[in-house]
């Protein structure tokens, strides 16, 4: 579920009343790379070398993702990091709105609408940074965590368990894989890795899936 915390600025409300706001997404994990059809046939643009205005870390066990740990704003702990702006073209904040919530809800291309007012520990957050490098809006997704003791052995554990359970290429050795691709880091990062390894005696994390897959 997504939820509206701050409503958007409507088009009758915006500057001149008539034309289309600027709008970006804020992409600092799978998104970077996978934003799903919708959004990626709308991007003109990827706005790079920019860091989260909030701190993110490993803190959610993500169900869709056989239950591997996924990157997601924190209060406590983590660190800003690299993350992707993905600037749409012909887009109206609205509609973001809703491209997000159904790439988030893994409803792409359903038409379906973000539904205001729901609540709860797994309802997918939207929030909106006004004004962020240079662009009308930026909007970016929040969800809260679901791993209350964050220890590298408590995210390699469900890590390695996902790579049976997930789809290809959804599982957290993966996720990690392409997080440090993108530039990623946080400060679990390193420990987390090498919680993986020792546990498969593995010399990388690509050694680590083709173990785990073999």
């Amino acid at each position: 579920m997504i939820v509206l915390r701050n409503r958007p600025v409507l088009k009758s409300e915006r500057r001149g009343g008539s034309s289309l706001n600027d709008v970006g997404i804020l992409a600092y994990g799978s998104l970077i790379d996978c934003p799903g059809r919708e959004i990626d046939s709308v991007i003109v643009e990827r706005k790079k070398d920019v860091q989260t205005p909030f701190k993110v870390e490993f803190a959610r066990c993500s169900s869709s993702r056989g239950g591997a740990p996924t990157l997601i704003p924190v209060v406590k702990g983590g660190a800003n990091v690299s993350a992707v702006i993905l600037v749409l073209s012909g887009v109206s904040e609205e509609d973001a709105w809703d491209m997000l919530w159904r790439r988030e809800t893994n409803n792409v291309c359903t038409g379906g609408k973000y539904p205001k007012g729901a609540r709860g520990e797994n309802a997918v957050y939207v929030e909106r940074s006004p004004g962020f490098c240079d662009l009308d809006v930026v909007l970016h997704t929040k969800i809260e965590g679901n791993i209350p003791n964050l220890t590298p052995e408590n995210l390699a554990v469900p890590a390695i368990r996902s790579v049976r359970c997930a789809g290809e290429g959804r599982d957290g050795i993966t996720y990690l894989i392409r997080a440090k691709e993108n530039g990623i880091r946080t400060p679990l990062m390193p420990d987390y890795e090498r919680a993986i390894l020792g546990k498969l005696g593995a010399d990388s994390l690509e050694d680590a899936l083709r173990r785990l897959r073999s």
